[in-house]
């Protein structure tokens, strides 16, 4: 069996992470499916994507302001799937759908749309992605299956929890005690740390709000790890430090841009907390978190209800005062951190096992093929 996945390329987050666990998952198991990449543009997921070893077409720089590039693209694609049999083609994402979803169909390779976010219908990519139904939808939670009707009403559709590695070996007492030295934490002090894009429905404001009715509390720090990638998000993160600075926060605030060794700072840490303002479609992080071991503290919104529960975790809803008490609580009692750490890499790997969703895919594509077999 051989799949293509077909994305962009040009920005860096949950999708990529999905396809960089995906290949290196993929490049690692015996008798599964080949899965081959097809993306637009170069950038980092391209060099994960080679660095895992895994065949990667670039089909150019297509973008919907000038169309002779969504032309050529289509045409290598068409080009990709005349030269080599695939049993289905898995578009992440909307856009791709948009694109690359008539291809797939014209050149009669059975069309999965693996859906990465809640669907509304309404934004441009949504509405052209409606014109071509795939066979079958892949939804990464059960809160964005049920936006799913807005685009496909009639699309046959599954929950497939996207992969998340278990991170590795964790670190050494000298290494997690040298990492935290690095980043301003001493031995005694709570870290609280939040990993993600620089977008502000991530909660970044909001924790900053809640750490802010924590500042005479002794003995915590916070790390924000991410960085700005167009030109809104680094307004706002520049809105983020300065709101720091005001909350009289600029010693215990560490803002430590794009990062590579997310596992690593996750394991330095006591507690994760990103408290989205929007609902989350999933939360690859949150997965992260627990199979680090950590505590997760979010709010009650999207698919983070499907992650966390109170084994591994504290739910509150988007406001600064809960958001500060539920807080205070994991800073002040370590004996209720290191339960709610324990039960946390049994979650994740419930939900998000590379292996599980690996025969989960395979089974999906094998459906979709026997549908069109002749």
């Amino acid at each position: 069996m051989r799949v293509l996945h077909v994305s962009s390329g040009n920005l860096y987050g949950g999708v990529e992470t999905l396809l960089r666990t995906l290949a290196l998952a993929g490049t690692n198991r015996r008798g599964g499916a080949e899965h081959a990449f097809a993306l637009c543009f170069e950038g980092r997921i391209a060099e994960e994507l080679r660095a895992a070893g895994a065949s990667l077409t670039l089909l150019g720089p297509a973008k919907v302001s000038r169309p002779w590039r969504v032309w050529e693209a289509r045409r290598a694609l068409m080009a990709l799937l005349k030269r080599e049999a695939f049993d289905a083609v898995v578009c992440h994402a909307a856009w791709p759908q948009a694109l690359f979803g008539p291809v797939a169909r014209t050149a009669g390779v059975p069309l999965v749309f693996f859906q990465h976010d809640a669907l509304t219908g309404e934004h441009w990519a949504e509405r052209w992605a409606r014109v071509t139904a795939p066979d079958l939808a892949l939804c990464n939670s059960r809160y964005t299956a049920s936006t799913l009707p807005r685009v496909y009403p009639r699309t046959p559709w599954r929950v497939l929890h996207p992969p998340v590695s278990d991170g590795g070996a964790g670190l050494t007492p000298s290494e997690r005690a040298s990492l935290r030295g690095e980043l301003g934490a001493d031995a005694e002090e709570v870290v609280i740390v939040h990993a993600s894009r620089m977008q502000e429905w991530k909660g970044q404001r909001l924790l900053l709000e809640a750490l802010g009715r924590l500042r005479q509390v002794p003995r915590w720090k916070a790390w924000l790890v991410g960085g700005a990638q167009r030109p809104e998000e680094v307004a706002y993160e520049a809105g983020l430090k300065a709101q720091a600075v005001g909350l009289g926060l600029g010693e215990r605030v560490r803002f430590l841009g794009q990062r590579s060794d997310v596992p690593r700072l996750l394991r330095a840490a006591e507690v994760h907390c990103q408290p989205n303002t929007g609902p989350e479609p999933f939360g690859l992080a949150f997965v992260e978190a627990l199979y680090a071991g950590l505590p997760v503290v979010t709010t009650s919104l999207g698919g983070p209800l499907e992650i966390v529960d109170a084994s591994c975790g504290v739910l509150v809803p988007p406001k600064p005062e809960a958001l500060a008490r539920a807080l205070l609580a994991l800073i002040q009692d370590g004996d209720v951190r290191r339960t709610l750490g324990a039960g946390g890499p049994a979650r994740a790997s419930k939900l998000s096992a590379p292996a599980a969703f690996l025969e989960g895919l395979e089974h999906a594509v094998r459906s979709v093929a026997r549908e069109r077999a002749p």
